[in-house]
């Protein structure tokens, strides 16, 4: 048996055993059909360069279950919609706080698709593998380091410091250090979604 037939075998047991299939847009009734168009376009737009759909155009990662149960995954959504619409961080200090939480819980498809968008934003190969494997880099700005030093306090199951607050108040400002509380809570939720349901990263990303 050839390495390829083992690779195949392998990948079409998870398929057949994942806990959430995603779902081809031809099957999805007029209301949630709208909401994986409008998800498709937001994502094709702001994170191009991850592979977000299936050959069926099915969407993967945390969209595949948000549609499975949408009374809780629009809602979930729009929390995220509004997040990105209310953007003030630098978006390599986001991907900085996002990859800290990813890495803290293993989330297979967060860590593949924040990775590249990282990568997108200017952080270096060598910051994205120590934040993947959840280290400190010490290549990091002010702004990122307190962005992770806020992200890596909380998904430790702590209280952010008083000094380590004041420090993002410094760095991002009152706003700023709101917005990453938030941003960072709502990609725990993502990270939690994805680890509940086992959801896999693409098979496509050897290059990583």
């Amino acid at each position: 048996m050839t390495d390829n037939s083992l690779f195949n075998i392998n990948k079409q047991f998870k398929i057949k055993f994942m806990r959430i299939k995603p779902l081809s847009p031809d099957t999805l009734g007029a209301e949630l059909r709208f909401v994986h168009d409008e998800i498709t376009n937001l994502v094709g737009h702001s994170q191009k360069e991850v592979n977000m759909t299936d050959t069926n155009g099915g969407l993967l990662g945390p969209f595949a279950p948000m549609l499975h149960f949408p009374q809780f995954g629009i809602p979930a959504l729009s929390f995220l919609r509004t997040l990105d619409m209310n953007a003030s961080l630098a978006k390599d200090v986001r991907e900085v706080a996002i990859l800290t939480v990813a890495a803290a819980y293993g989330a297979k498809f967060e860590l593949y698709a924040h990775e590249i968008m990282a990568a997108t934003f200017g952080l270096s190969p060598s910051a994205i593998a120590t934040l993947a494997a959840g280290g400190r880099p010490n290549e990091l700005d002010e702004q990122q380091a307190i962005a992770h030093d806020v992200a890596h306090a909380l998904v430790t199951g702590r209280i952010v410091p008083d000094s380590t607050y004041k420090q993002a108040v410094t760095m991002v400002g009152k706003e700023g250090a709101g917005e990453l509380i938030f941003l960072i809570a709502a990609y725990c939720l993502i990270a939690l979604v994805l680890n509940g349901f086992d959801m896999p990263a693409p098979d496509n990303n050897q290059d990583l």
